[in-house]
């Protein structure tokens, strides 16, 4: 399926080829986000000679490979753009890369793809520092799927995140299937499972299930593991959220402190994504609890601030806490979600004892469009 919306990260890769010596450009996210429609977007309206390679078309991909699809470029002429897709399935891809960046360098215009954090960054910090540029691209927000779709707020916190399930969601059963099959399985099979050690795969589907049904909660790493059907410890379940994190599909936030310290013991609060992962789980009268409800829209709420640069945490003290606590460039950030859900109104006010540098910001269903649309202007405009 093609999209005639273009995401943003289109133009900003487009200027950095632009620029003079561009490095490598590293775009690395989700699997069906957009990642190679964008790049396509992008190379139909290209100017200058290209060539695109797919690692995932082939059932073995080796260094040999992507020297042969370097050469290809090279025979375009100076300055030609070379794509490698998918680059994660190519062993040492890397080193690879180095070898022939080093050799000729600024000959090509090259952008690497990927759909696994782990591997790429693994590759990046090892070989190719300070060579490239990295571009994080996540799920569709609302104000995305607004525009593109006509989404209205009900129905992104019901199925949120993957553009290539909205011709589904008028038969539940089909874009269960389709999130099941084409994505959450995909990426535990191909993107974890093959690339990562993991004792037994059974248990680590199972967990998928289980962290998926607590959006945006915070729970003890021993009462995740109590509900694993096998015995562990709770290294088991961090090395697991490790790993589901690196393939973007499953998040964990530490508790805010100012010293650090704490942040390494406390419990974590689960993040899924986006919405659609939770929906997938929970069935699809999932909002219909007004408990529930709440608590999917502050993890949309939490998956549009974990798009943002700098660091994101939870905090609380006894019973008052606060639901993100967003740190960038010095400026610490208190954010309150008021999603109708039952809890402790002390939580703002505790926090700013603590941190009365922090800027206090309440979001509601009303005001998380304007977010959404652009949460750097938004969380400067009430600073």
């Amino acid at each position: 399926m093609s999209f005639p919306y273009e995401r943003a990260f289109v133009a900003q890769l487009e200027a950095r080829l632009r620029g003079e010596p561009p490095l490598i450009q590293v775009l690395v996210g989700p699997r069906q986000v957009g990642k190679t429609t964008g790049m396509r977007q992008l190379l139909a309206r290209t100017s200058g000679n290209y060539h695109y390679a797919n690692a995932d078309d082939l059932l073995v991909t080796d260094r040999a490979w992507l020297l042969e699809q370097w050469q290809k470029a090279v025979l375009l002429g100076d300055g030609a753009l070379l794509v490698i897709d998918e680059v994660q399935k190519i062993p040492n891809w890397s080193e690879a890369l180095k070898s022939m960046w080093d050799m000729h360098p600024r000959r090509l215009r090259v952008v690497v793809l990927g759909s696994s954090s782990l591997q790429i960054q693994t590759g990046l910090t090892e070989s190719l520092a300070g060579r490239f540029e990295l571009t994080r691209i996540y799920h569709w927000t609302f104000a995305e799927l607004k525009a593109a779709f006509g989404y209205d707020l009900e129905r992104y916190l019901l199925y949120g995140g993957y553009p290539g399930s909205v011709a589904y969601e008028d038969e539940y059963d089909r874009w269960y299937a389709y999130l099941k099959d084409a994505i959450v399985e995909a990426v535990i099979g191909k993107d974890i499972l093959l690339n990562r050690k993991v004792a037994n795969p059974a248990l680590f589907r199972q967990a998928f299930e289980i962290l998926c049904r607590y959006p945006a909660q915070e729970i003890s790493y021993t009462k995740l593991l109590g509900q694993l059907q096998d015995k562990g410890n709770t290294d088991l379940i961090k090395y697991y959220l490790e790993l589901y994190g690196g393939a973007f599909l499953i998040y964990s936030l530490e508790k805010y402190s100012a010293k650090g310290r704490l942040t390494r013991t406390s419990s974590p609060k689960i993040l899924t994504a986006c919405p659609a992962l939770c929906t997938m789980t929970a069935g699809p009268k999932a909002l219909a609890d007004p408990e529930q409800r709440g608590r999917v829209f502050e993890l949309a709420v939490g998956a549009q601030l974990l798009q943002l640069p700098g660091e994101l945490f939870y905090w609380r003290e006894k019973n008052a806490e606060v639901d993100f606590v967003y740190r960038y460039q010095g400026r610490l950030y208190a954010l309150e979600v008021k999603s109708g859900r039952k809890k402790s109104a002390k939580g703002i006010g505790a926090f700013l004892k603590h941190f009365p540098e922090a800027s206090p910001v309440i979001l509601t269903p009303d005001n998380f469009p304007l977010l959404s649309e652009d949460p750097g202007k938004f969380l400067a405009t009430l600073q």
